[in-house]
Protein backbone atom coordinates (compact mmCIF):
# COMPACT_ATOMS: atom_id res chain seq x y z
CA UNK A 1 0.00 0.00 0.00
CA UNK A 2 1.36 3.41 -0.98
CA UNK A 3 2.20 5.85 1.79
CA UNK A 4 1.99 9.64 1.94
CA UNK A 5 5.22 11.56 2.53
CA UNK A 6 5.55 15.24 3.44
CA UNK A 7 8.63 17.45 3.02
CA UNK A 8 9.52 20.91 4.38
CA UNK A 9 12.67 22.99 4.22
CA UNK A 10 14.27 26.26 5.34
CA UNK A 11 11.83 27.54 7.94
CA UNK A 12 14.59 29.48 9.76
CA UNK A 13 12.91 29.78 13.14
CA UNK A 14 14.50 32.57 15.18
CA UNK A 15 15.37 34.81 12.24
CA UNK A 16 12.94 37.69 12.62
CA UNK A 17 11.36 39.82 15.35
CA UNK A 18 9.66 38.06 18.27
CA UNK A 19 6.16 38.88 16.98
CA UNK A 20 6.87 37.67 13.44
CA UNK A 21 8.49 34.52 14.78
CA UNK A 22 5.43 33.77 16.90
CA UNK A 23 3.22 33.96 13.82
CA UNK A 24 5.61 31.79 11.79
CA UNK A 25 5.78 29.21 14.56
CA UNK A 26 1.98 29.12 14.85
CA UNK A 27 1.79 28.45 11.12
CA UNK A 28 4.41 25.72 11.39
CA UNK A 29 2.72 24.06 14.37
CA UNK A 30 -0.58 23.98 12.48
CA UNK A 31 1.23 22.28 9.61
CA UNK A 32 2.81 19.74 11.96
CA UNK A 33 -0.62 18.96 13.41
CA UNK A 34 -1.90 18.50 9.87
CA UNK A 35 1.08 16.28 9.01
CA UNK A 36 0.46 14.14 12.10
CA UNK A 37 -2.99 13.30 10.77
CA UNK A 38 -2.21 13.05 7.07
CA UNK A 39 1.24 11.60 6.37
CA UNK A 40 3.22 8.45 7.06
CA UNK A 41 6.65 10.09 7.23
CA UNK A 42 7.87 13.69 7.46
CA UNK A 43 11.17 14.92 6.01
CA UNK A 44 12.79 18.17 7.20
CA UNK A 45 15.37 19.18 4.62
CA UNK A 46 17.46 21.40 6.87
CA UNK A 47 17.50 24.89 8.38
CA UNK A 48 14.47 24.34 10.54
CA UNK A 49 16.20 26.88 12.80
CA UNK A 50 18.10 29.96 11.69
CA UNK A 51 20.72 29.05 14.28
CA UNK A 52 21.11 26.11 16.64
CA UNK A 53 23.77 25.17 19.12
CA UNK A 54 23.12 22.26 21.41
CA UNK A 55 24.89 22.23 24.75
CA UNK A 56 25.19 19.08 26.84
CA UNK A 57 22.64 20.16 29.47
CA UNK A 58 21.08 23.26 27.88
CA UNK A 59 19.03 23.90 24.78
CA UNK A 60 18.25 27.35 23.52
CA UNK A 61 15.22 29.33 24.61
CA UNK A 62 12.20 29.43 22.33
CA UNK A 63 10.62 27.02 19.84
CA UNK A 64 8.91 25.07 22.65
CA UNK A 65 5.70 24.61 20.65
CA UNK A 66 7.66 23.36 17.63
CA UNK A 67 9.64 20.84 19.68
CA UNK A 68 6.53 19.42 21.37
CA UNK A 69 4.68 19.26 18.03
CA UNK A 70 7.58 17.29 16.53
CA UNK A 71 7.56 14.93 19.51
CA UNK A 72 3.82 14.44 19.05
CA UNK A 73 4.53 13.36 15.47
CA UNK A 74 6.99 10.63 16.44
CA UNK A 75 4.83 9.48 19.36
CA UNK A 76 2.00 9.09 16.85
CA UNK A 77 4.11 6.54 14.98
CA UNK A 78 5.23 8.82 12.15
CA UNK A 79 8.89 8.68 11.11
CA UNK A 80 10.63 12.04 11.34
CA UNK A 81 13.68 12.50 9.11
CA UNK A 82 15.79 15.57 9.83
CA UNK A 83 18.59 16.59 7.46
CA UNK A 84 20.96 19.00 9.15
CA UNK A 85 21.37 22.26 7.21
CA UNK A 86 24.05 24.92 7.10
CA UNK A 87 22.32 27.03 9.79
CA UNK A 88 21.18 24.37 12.25
CA UNK A 89 24.14 22.00 12.01
CA UNK A 90 25.31 22.18 15.63
CA UNK A 91 23.15 19.33 16.85
CA UNK A 92 24.17 16.68 19.35
CA UNK A 93 21.64 14.04 20.43
CA UNK A 94 18.63 15.98 21.73
CA UNK A 95 16.46 15.41 18.66
CA UNK A 96 17.28 11.72 18.55
CA UNK A 97 16.90 10.95 22.27
CA UNK A 98 14.11 13.32 23.28
CA UNK A 99 12.08 13.70 20.09
CA UNK A 100 12.79 10.46 18.28
CA UNK A 101 13.98 12.01 15.01
CA UNK A 102 16.33 10.27 12.59
CA UNK A 103 19.19 12.69 11.93
CA UNK A 104 21.31 12.94 8.77
CA UNK A 105 24.51 14.91 8.16
CA UNK A 106 24.62 14.10 4.44
CA UNK A 107 22.15 13.38 1.62
CA UNK A 108 20.64 9.92 1.56
CA UNK A 109 18.80 7.60 -0.83
CA UNK A 110 15.25 6.46 -0.10
CA UNK A 111 12.79 4.23 -1.88
CA UNK A 112 9.36 5.82 -1.48
CA UNK A 113 6.36 4.14 -3.08
CA UNK A 114 8.74 2.32 -5.40
CA UNK A 115 10.55 5.47 -6.58
CA UNK A 116 14.21 6.34 -5.96
CA UNK A 117 14.70 9.61 -4.07
CA UNK A 118 17.95 11.43 -3.35
CA UNK A 119 17.29 13.84 -0.48
CA UNK A 120 19.44 16.36 1.36
CA UNK A 121 19.73 20.00 2.38
CA UNK A 122 21.97 20.77 -0.58
CA UNK A 123 24.72 22.83 1.05
CA UNK A 124 28.15 22.11 -0.36
CA UNK A 125 26.84 20.28 -3.43
CA UNK A 126 27.14 23.18 -5.86
CA UNK A 127 30.45 22.40 -7.54
CA UNK A 128 31.45 26.07 -7.92
CA UNK A 129 30.91 26.98 -4.26
CA UNK A 130 34.47 26.40 -3.05
CA UNK A 131 34.39 29.02 -0.31
CA UNK A 132 31.47 27.43 1.46
CA UNK A 133 32.93 23.93 1.15
CA UNK A 134 36.03 25.07 3.04
CA UNK A 135 33.95 26.89 5.65
CA UNK A 136 31.75 23.81 6.12
CA UNK A 137 34.76 21.64 6.99
CA UNK A 138 35.88 24.18 9.59
CA UNK A 139 32.46 24.70 11.21
CA UNK A 140 31.71 20.99 11.43
CA UNK A 141 35.02 20.08 12.99
CA UNK A 142 34.13 18.20 16.19
CA UNK A 143 37.15 19.47 18.12
CA UNK A 144 36.28 23.09 17.35
CA UNK A 145 32.66 22.45 18.31
CA UNK A 146 33.72 21.04 21.68
CA UNK A 147 35.84 24.12 22.30
CA UNK A 148 32.92 26.36 21.36
CA UNK A 149 30.71 24.52 23.84
CA UNK A 150 32.82 25.94 26.70
CA UNK A 151 31.36 29.38 25.98
CA UNK A 152 28.50 30.50 28.18
CA UNK A 153 25.19 29.73 26.33
CA UNK A 154 24.25 33.42 26.19
CA UNK A 155 27.51 34.19 24.39
CA UNK A 156 27.54 31.06 22.23
CA UNK A 157 23.99 31.49 20.97
CA UNK A 158 24.52 35.22 20.38
CA UNK A 159 27.55 34.48 18.20
CA UNK A 160 25.70 31.68 16.40
CA UNK A 161 22.79 34.01 15.64
CA UNK A 162 24.99 36.73 14.16
CA UNK A 163 27.10 34.29 12.17
CA UNK A 164 23.91 32.78 10.78
CA UNK A 165 22.78 36.18 9.48
CA UNK A 166 26.05 36.62 7.56
CA UNK A 167 25.82 33.10 6.13
CA UNK A 168 22.24 33.66 4.97
CA UNK A 169 23.25 36.91 3.26
CA UNK A 170 26.03 35.08 1.43
CA UNK A 171 23.70 32.30 0.27
CA UNK A 172 21.03 34.73 -0.91
CA UNK A 173 23.41 36.89 -2.97
CA UNK A 174 25.53 34.07 -4.39
CA UNK A 175 25.12 33.41 -8.13
CA UNK A 176 25.25 29.63 -8.49
CA UNK A 177 24.79 29.28 -12.22
CA UNK A 178 22.23 27.91 -14.69
CA UNK A 179 18.94 27.45 -12.79
CA UNK A 180 20.63 27.27 -9.42
CA UNK A 181 23.89 25.82 -8.21
CA UNK A 182 22.23 22.53 -7.32
CA UNK A 183 20.62 21.79 -10.67
CA UNK A 184 23.78 20.28 -12.18
CA UNK A 185 24.25 18.12 -9.08
CA UNK A 186 20.64 16.98 -9.40
CA UNK A 187 21.12 16.14 -13.07
CA UNK A 188 24.02 13.84 -12.23
CA UNK A 189 21.90 11.99 -9.68
CA UNK A 190 18.99 11.68 -12.08
CA UNK A 191 21.39 10.28 -14.67
CA UNK A 192 22.37 7.66 -12.09
CA UNK A 193 18.76 6.49 -12.03
CA UNK A 194 17.07 8.56 -9.36
CA UNK A 195 13.46 9.50 -10.02
CA UNK A 196 13.42 12.52 -7.71
CA UNK A 197 16.18 14.72 -6.28
CA UNK A 198 15.05 16.99 -3.43
CA UNK A 199 17.06 19.86 -1.98
CA UNK A 200 16.50 23.07 -0.03
CA UNK A 201 19.21 25.59 0.90
CA UNK A 202 18.91 28.15 -1.92
CA UNK A 203 15.45 29.51 -1.02
CA UNK A 204 14.32 29.20 -4.65
CA UNK A 205 11.29 27.04 -5.32
CA UNK A 206 11.89 24.83 -8.34
CA UNK A 207 10.30 21.80 -10.02
CA UNK A 208 12.31 20.81 -13.10
CA UNK A 209 12.18 17.71 -15.28
CA UNK A 210 15.46 16.24 -16.51
CA UNK A 211 15.46 13.10 -18.64
CA UNK A 212 13.39 10.58 -16.67
CA UNK A 213 13.56 12.34 -13.32
CA UNK A 214 12.77 15.53 -11.48
CA UNK A 215 14.74 18.08 -9.51
CA UNK A 216 12.70 19.73 -6.76
CA UNK A 217 13.61 22.57 -4.44
CA UNK A 218 11.06 23.56 -1.82
CA UNK A 219 12.18 27.18 -1.50
CA UNK A 220 11.77 28.58 2.01
CA UNK A 221 9.15 29.66 4.53
CA UNK A 222 10.62 33.17 4.50
CA UNK A 223 8.91 34.06 1.24
CA UNK A 224 6.14 31.52 0.69
CA UNK A 225 5.47 28.69 3.19
CA UNK A 226 4.87 25.39 1.44
CA UNK A 227 5.38 21.66 1.74
CA UNK A 228 6.10 18.83 -0.65
CA UNK A 229 3.67 15.94 -0.84
CA UNK A 230 4.34 12.56 -2.43
CA UNK A 231 1.34 10.26 -2.58
CA UNK A 232 1.12 7.30 -4.93
CA UNK A 233 3.37 8.34 -7.82
CA UNK A 234 2.56 12.04 -7.70
CA UNK A 235 4.78 14.73 -6.19
CA UNK A 236 3.41 18.24 -5.74
CA UNK A 237 4.42 21.42 -3.95
CA UNK A 238 1.53 22.74 -1.88
CA UNK A 239 1.26 26.28 -0.50
CA UNK A 240 0.58 26.30 3.23
CA UNK A 241 -1.54 29.23 4.38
Amino acid sequence: MDKTYFFISDIHLGLDSSENEKQKEKLLVKFLEYAKANCSELFILGDLFDYWFEYKRVYQKGFFRTLTALQDITENGIKLHYFIGNHDFLHSNFFEKEIGAIMYNNPEEFILNGKRFFIGHGDGLAKNDYGYKILKKVLRNKILQKCYAWLHPDIGIYLAKNTSKKSRGYTTKRNYGEVDGLFDAAKLKINEGYDYVLFGHLHRRCYEKHNNGYYINLGSWLESPCYGSFKGNKFEIVDWK
